[in-house]
């Protein structure tokens, strides 16, 4: 019977590995000691991927600079492969929270690549004497500089994805600003009744300042393809070759598709994380704006009898356990908490940063977490928004355009015509007698019925005044 266990050993002694296991003595110790938060690395995919492009163009340099001979780098690189297809990444089971800057996702990384490189060139699991993790996995590098450019180039697939969800969503508001471009309504500032405008122009907005974030996520994302590999432990490339540097960030812009260039300061770059703390505070930008137009999709739909009212929400599920027919606004409350969540996220991040010392921050494994879950929260929000919420919102049609006839802050477009004094007393007088402001207008001797009905014309409201148009101002 084949035994159920291999022996492995590191410096600290030996240690049964799972014979099916394709990591080993490092990993095994990585998991004793960090049983922190219960998600191991597989549950970041991008960053396994990101770790198969990053070993794959270290050993296409290591190749080319004879580092690694032909047999052992093509089984590396072929090993290399089967991650970024999505093959053994369960084989990731160190911990997402640990100590040691990265080290023990790297050796894990080290340990698999290693593993299914011997099984290509026909040997058993842990015949290190073969072809080992350390000397040839990791040759002309370091966690230091090796986990740092596997985290940037997950960050910027996490990115990708975002941004086209993103887009996504703002599409949605605009259609909506396209449907709603007719329907007049009252604005609101601070909760009071305002001047008339459309729910068009209310929901362009929306579409407005995603627009916006999205370029200014194309920007953060530009800052983290600026890499370190080649550093190795603190940024002078010790036990690299003459030219890796360069050439390992080649292959790998190349392997990648991801526009990667060289630091120009390597041991600046080894201990700078400025960018993930950049990438985070533009995350927050996105979940505070994106909350915020969540916050106006529950008032604007509160109600149905006794809120807002102005428009309506696709009904998603049930709203109460005792209030029978009751439905809650379930979408947007979930992007809100998405967004409490990237903010909390975007403080570990600045914490993190904050307390590197000296030549290498050893808190990047919770800052990549932390941005990991930001943004692939902030992606699936942003599709089950437009797709559960957004695409079905319907206009309350009846009551806007009654809200808008009897609106006493039309009077405010008269301001230019007959000044604010006599446009407050008209204001005043209609909200204590509830008469139309037409009718108080006429009775105040300030503007006839007639002037009144040609000004007060809700659809000019939604735009400049032309005074040509009205004659000039009034005496």
């Amino acid at each position: 019977m084949p035994s159920e266990h291999r022996i492995e050993q590191d410096f600290l002694g030996h240690k049964q590995i799972p014979a099916e296991a394709y990591w080993g003595v490092h990993t095994a110790r990585a998991v004793e000691n960090f049983p922190i938060s219960g998600t191991p690395v597989s549950a970041m995919p991008e960053l396994i991927r990101a770790f198969g492009f990053v070993k794959k163009a270290t050993a296409k340099a290591n190749l080319e600079l004879g580092v690694l001979e032909s047999k052992r780098a093509f089984a590396i690189m072929s090993a290399c492969e089967k991650l970024i297809d999505g093959q053994y990444h369960e084989q990731f089971v160190v911990d997402v929270i640990q100590g040691g800057a990265g080290t023990s996702t790297n050796m894990n990384a080290n340990e698999v690549i290693a593993n299914l490189a011997l099984e290509r060139l026909g040997f058993e699991k842990g015949r290190y004497d073969v072809l080992h993790p350390n000397d040839h996995v990791n040759a002309s590098q370091s966690t230091n500089d090796v986990y740092p450019t596997a985290v940037r180039l997950a960050l910027w697939f996490g990115i990708d994805r975002l941004l086209d969800a993103m887009a996504i969503l703002r599409a949605g508001f605009e259609a909506k600003a396209e449907e709603f471009k007719d329907v007049l309504k009252i604005g609101r500032t601070q909760l009071q009744d305002a001047v008339p405008m459309t729910l068009g122009q209310e929901f362009s907005t929306y579409a407005v300042m995603i627009g916006e974030d999205e370029q200014r996520l194309r920007e953060a994302r530009a800052l983290i393809q600026e890499i370190n590999l080649g550093a190795t432990a603190i940024g002078t490339g010790i036990n690299a070759p003459h030219g890796y540097a360069e050439l390992a960030c080649r292959h790998l812009a190349e392997v990648s598709g991801v526009p990667v260039i060289k630091s120009p300061n390597l041991v600046e770059a080894t201990q700078d994380t400025g960018a993930f703390v950049q990438l985070s505070g533009v995350l927050k930008r996105v979940a505070t704006k994106l909350s915020k137009t969540c916050n106006d999709l529950r008032l604007l739909s509160s109600g149905p009898q006794a809120g807002f009212g102005d428009i309506k929400l696709p009904p998603r599920q049930a709203g109460s356990s005792i209030m029978p027919g009751k439905v809650n606004p379930v979408i947007p409350e979930v992007m809100n908490q998405v967004a409490f969540e990237v903010i909390g996220n975007d403080m570990t991040v600045t914490m993190a940063s904050e307390a590197g010392q000296l030549q290498l921050n050893a808190f990047e494994p919770i800052m990549g977490w932390s941005l990991h879950k930001s943004i692939l929260h902030l992606a699936n929000a942003c599709l089950t928004l437009q797709a559960h919420c957004v695409s079905g919102i319907e206009a309350n049609h009846e009551l806007l355009a009654r809200r808008v006839r009897e609106s006493v802050t039309l009077v405010t477009a008269l301001n230019p015509i007959i000044g604010y004094e006599k446009a407050a007393l008209i204001a005043k007088t209609a909200i204590a007698s509830g008469a139309p402001i037409v009718d108080v207008a006429h009775t105040l001797g300030i503007m006839t019925r007639e002037q009144m009905q040609a000004l007060l014309v809700p659809e000019k409201l939604t735009q400049p005044l032309r005074l040509e148009a009205i004659g000039g101002k009034a005496a």
